[in-house]
C-alpha cells in the first residue's frame, strides 16, 4: 500500500531516513563509492525538504520510498529507495507506476549511478531515455533519464 509521507513529523523523518540509510548503503557498494551524499542525508534535511514523499507499505513496515520533486512543467524522481529486506518484490516498479499515474507533467526526469543496473533496467523498463552521463564532485558516474509524455 502507498501513501503519503508526512515527512515534517520528526518520526517519519527518521523512519524515511533509515530506509534511505539501508538501501544507499547497498548502492555505495555497486557504485564502489566511498563518498556517497545520500548517506550523509540528515532527519532534519527530511524534515526541511519541500519535496514529496510517499511510501510503500508491506507487513506494516515502510519497505520502500518514493521522494518527488514537481514543479509545473517536469516531474524529477529525487530519489527511489527500497530496504534491502524487500528488494526484487516489484516494490521499486509500483513506485515508479504511482508517480506515473499521479503526477501529469510532459516531463518526467530521474538520475541513479552508472553502475547502478538494477535501477537502470528499471527505468529503461518503463521507456525513460537516457539523455546524458556525467561525473559528479565526488567521483561517481551518474546517468540521466527522461521521459516525454503526450
Amino acid at each position: 500500500m502507498i501513501q503519503k509521507l508526512n515527512s515534517k513529523n520528526q518520526n517519519v523523518a527518521e523512519t524515511i531516513r533509515s530506509v534511505f540509510q539501508a538501501s544507499y548503503a547497498i548502492e555505495a557498494k555497486l557504485l564502489k563509492a566511498t563518498d556517497f551524499p545520500p548517506l550523509k542525508r540528515t532527519a532534519e534535511e527530511f524534515l526541511d525538504s519541500k519535496n514529496a514523499f510517499y511510501g510503500f507499505y508491506k507487513e506494516e513496515k515502510l519497505a520502500g520510498v518514493v521522494e518527488v520533486k514537481a514543479e509545473e512543467k517536469n516531474t524529477h524522481i529525487q530519489s527511489l529507495v527500497v530496504h534491502p529486506n524487500f528488494f526484487r518484490q516489484g516494490i521499486a516498479s509500483t513506485l515508479v507506476q504511482f508517480v506515473l499515474e499521479t503526477y501529469t507533467t510532459k516531463t518526467i526526469t530521474v538520475e541513479t549511478g552508472l553502475a547502478n543496473e538494477p535501477a537502470k533496467d528499471l527505468y529503461y523498463g518503463f521507456h525513460f531515455k537516457k539523455v546524458r552521463e556525467y561525473d559528479t564532485t565526488n567521483g561517481i558516474r551518474k546517468i540521466a533519464f527522461l521521459m516525454r509524455r503526450g
